[in-house]
């Protein structure tokens, strides 16, 4: 079982913050699946993550391309192989609890904007508190991410 982190989008978009965790996962030498919901938010990430700064190529696909099973960046809406370390759920992605048992770490990305989407995540706070997993929740209400909560694992 690993680290829950929880972001609440108010100033960066989904691509930014995404392409900052991304990076910091690659550091870390994990394979990441990023589960949205929609195909075509899926599409427009995987062309932000194509055309970023050229000093931190990202290298990624879709799943619905060829050879998926070859990348250490996924973009899809089905689930993580199971040699991935990380997923990072968009556009209200769900998880699964055998995958939080089995991820180092899970990067839940919501627009805190939206009360739906800000509902469903504190559904998936509790969710994850029920499964006394070690939790964080990021905002950047204040212009910079800082951390808010903080539930240690039982």
């Amino acid at each position: 079982m690993g680290l829950i982190m929880f972001y609440q989008l108010s100033h960066s978009s989904t691509a930014q913050t995404a392409r900052a965790l991304l990076e910091k996962s690659r550091v870390a030498g994990w394979q990441v699946m990023v589960r949205g919901t929609d195909q075509p938010a899926l599409e427009a990430l995987d062309q932000a993550l194509w055309h970023g700064p050229t000093d931190s190529f990202l290298p990624h696909g879709l799943d619905t391309q060829p050879h998926a099973n070859l990348q250490s960046i996924l973009l899809g809406s089905g689930a993580a192989p199971q040699e991935y370390e990380a997923l990072m759920l968009i556009d209200g992605a769900t998880f699964s609890t055998s995958e939080v048992a089995r991820m180092k770490r899970m990067m839940i990305l919501f627009d805190g904007q939206n009360e739906a989407v800000l509902n469903q995540a504190r559904m998936q706070w509790k969710e994850v508190a029920t499964l006394g997993q070690e939790a964080q929740f990021w905002s950047e209400a204040s212009g910079s991410w800082a951390l808010q909560q903080s539930r240690p694992a039982d």
